[in-house]
């Protein structure tokens, strides 16, 4: 594979994984200057960001559950 087609693929999966273009500017300057530890400082910083959201999403699912659950046994008594 040629560095070319490694690189845009790199950046792809940046991409893919939800960085924004900055970000996977910012990863791509550090490839170059050959800057791994802060390569996977900026991975780690993304990763913890999207657990957060998806922690404070899965709340919201949780109360919808709740709620779902608690309109459904209403209606259940008073059919």
């Amino acid at each position: 594979m040629k560095r070319s087609e490694n690189t845009a693929g790199l950046r792809r999966n940046l991409i893919d994984a939800g960085c924004n273009a900055a970000a996977a500017d910012t990863f791509m300057n550090l490839q170059v200057e050959g800057k791994t530890q802060d390569q996977l400082r900026l991975l780690k910083a993304h990763r913890a960001a999207l657990l957060k959201k998806l922690r404070a999403n899965q709340k919201k699912i949780d109360c919808l559950d709740y709620l779902l659950f608690t309109m459904t046994q209403e209606t259940k008594q008073s059919t």
